[in-house]
């Protein structure tokens, strides 16, 4: 009976550890998360205050304003379109591995794109349109095969546009409006050939 007692008790101090073992790694992930995104927000300038609940000793960033996370508190979404920003897009928003939605349009953010981008895996939409964003448009976003809306338009951005991965699925609409942008040469098709005519009937 009392070696009944002892087992039970393990199993209960295990099953405790094991929730403090689980707690804790949710924890980490969600500072890392909080982490970049507080990095973002020290690169920019905000007058309107829109990022003030943006709080790095929250555990996780979930109950910031602009943001959404999804059941286990990683974020899925930012949108801090029309926000009257101003400042550079930072290499730690590649650390957000579930972010599904970067919505920055209209805004005056500068610099470049960071390839860190690239590592963005679950990327749906990357709307960075009207902005002051400058350089090259990094090869690494054609690694986004989940992209499906792609707007750099209305930027200062040079060079050429890549045409690897995703890149194929974007029409020159993406890229508007960016003077020193070097768009793919798109090659039309061969006309099919006309159908031979039907046999007459005798």
């Amino acid at each position: 009976m009392e070696m009944g007692r002892i087992n039970s008790l393990i199993s209960t101090c295990a099953l405790l550890w094991l929730i403090l073992v689980l707690e804790n790694v949710s924890i980490v992930y969600g500072n890392a998360e909080g982490d970049a995104l507080y990095a973002f927000k020290k690169q920019l300038r905000d007058p309107n205050n829109v990022l003030q609940s943006w709080d790095p000793t929250l555990v996780n960033p979930c109950m910031w304003y602009h943001v959404t996370c999804n059941l286990d508190n990683s974020v899925t979404r930012i949108d801090l379109g029309s926000a009257n920003l101003t400042g550079q897009l930072v290499s730690q928003l590649g650390q957000l591995r579930n972010l599904q939605y970067l919505e920055l349009y209209n805004n005056n953010i500068s610099g470049k794109i960071p390839q860190h981008l690239g590592n963005l895996t679950s990327l749906v939409s990357l709307d960075l349109f009207r902005n002051k964003l400058e350089g090259h448009i990094p090869k690494t976003l054609g690694k986004l095969q989940k992209l499906r809306n792609l707007d750099l338009s209305n930027n200062n951005l040079r060079g050429y546009v890549p045409n690897n991965g995703s890149f194929s699925l974007f029409t020159p609409i993406s890229f508007a409006n960016n003077p020193k942008l070097i768009l793919p040469v798109v090659v039309p098709l061969p006309p099919a050939p006309a159908p031979a005519p039907a046999p007459l009937n005798s």
